[in-house]
């Protein structure tokens, strides 16, 4: 057990660039797996790499697996976590808690099996195995090593009643439900049902925002997608009350897709994983909207400017991952609603 100083936050374990650099702007972490009192240490045994850095790690490689899982051990070798140096993004794991510090107040036990509910991007992490079990041809990374915990760092215990794999594909998004659930609440506490669009509402994010649109007192939901096969898949789950086909990065084509579907949407959740999207949701928002953007492939610089230039009178959220209470509301959404459950499911035999 170390005796200097830590950080709550984890500046002890900046190595570069020295001084008052936070964990995830750092470019390199000390991941060792030795603990300051106030630390956790997990065995890993599942990464989960956030879509936008597994979208652009494949396209980078042409689909070729075994250079994406190259390139992902040389980022982890050389940061000391897992950061894609393009997307600027993680993912999470899951594991067993192996070591807790006394000072540690996060109330895990060792033995305890674990997701982490921060990103990757700042947790120090050391790969042990070589990835040698991942083909680099998923998101989900079958893994051996250590990672590192901070005191203000965010850990929940697996359920019970839930696949292992399952859950940590839930909580890896857990955070756009959760905000989802808020924002159409507010609505629907002034007696406003709102319309709500999803971009990208086939994919995990967005099907649990669908599902959190709709507990939450919604009055039309709209679910966008980029091909019919996915179309098909969402109409058949029955989660949106209008299914449409269009490219999320046409400002016009999505503008007139969503208001033929019903639109424009008075709340619009960005859900997908390529860049290009932050003018044409605005586009497909009404005027005094709310557009949420959870991909981490967002300009945030590109949809300021972009609703500036648009004369779009627009509320623009980003969806940071926490809210209080998300990983429980996420497990229930799938608990409660087969079509969710059934929608992760099946990404879980690709």
């Amino acid at each position: 057990m170390r005796t200097t100083p830590s950080s709550p936050v984890g500046l002890h374990r900046v190595v570069e660039p020295a001084g008052e650099a936070l964990p995830q702007s750092a470019l390199v972490l000390d991941a060792s797996p030795d603990l300051w009192p106030d630390e956790v240490r997990i065995d890993v045994d599942t990464l989960n790499l956030d879509a936008a850095s597994f979208r652009q790690l494949t396209e980078k490689h042409d689909g070729d697996g075994a250079a994406v899982r190259r390139e992902v051990l040389e980022i982890v070798a050389a940061r000391g976590k897992m950061q894609n140096p393009v997307t600027g993004s993680g993912g999470m794991l899951i594991g067993t808690v192996a070591a807790v510090g006394p000072a540690s107040p996060l109330g895990v036990a060792v033995g305890d099996r674990v997701a982490t509910l921060v990103s990757l991007s700042l947790t120090p992490l050391v790969v042990t195995d070589d990835l040698a079990g991942w083909d680099g041809h998923s998101e989900r990374v079958p893994a051996r090593g250590t990672a590192v915990l901070f005191a203000r760092s965010i850990v929940a215990r697996l359920p019970d009643d839930l696949p292992a794999q399952l859950a940590l594909m839930v909580m890896d998004v857990c955070g756009a439900p959760a905000l989802v659930a808020r924002v159409v609440g507010e609505s629907a506490g002034r007696g406003v049902a709102p319309t709500v669009a999803v971009l990208g509402a086939a994919g995990k994010s967005g099907c649990l925002s669908l599902a959190a649109a709709r507990a939450s007192g919604s009055g039309h939901l709209i679910g966008v997608v980029p091909v019919e096969q996915e179309a098909e898949v969402l109409r058949a789950s029955g989660l949106a009350d209008a299914v449409v086909v269009a490219d999320a990065r046409s400002p016009l084509g999505l503008a007139d897709a969503v208001r033929g579907a019903g639109g424009p949407a008075d709340v619009t959740v960005v859900c997908v994983d390529v860049p290009g999207c932050e003018q044409p949701s605005i586009l497909a928002t009404a005027q005094g909207g709310t557009i949420i953007y959870f991909s981490m492939a967002t300009s945030f610089s590109a949809a300021a400017l972009g609703a500036e230039g648009l004369a779009a009178d627009v509320r623009m959220l980003i969806g940071n991952g926490y809210v209080p209470g998300h990983a429980e509301l996420a497990l229930d959404l799938v608990r409660r609603d087969p079509s969710v459950r059934a929608l992760f499911e099946g990404r879980l035999t690709r």
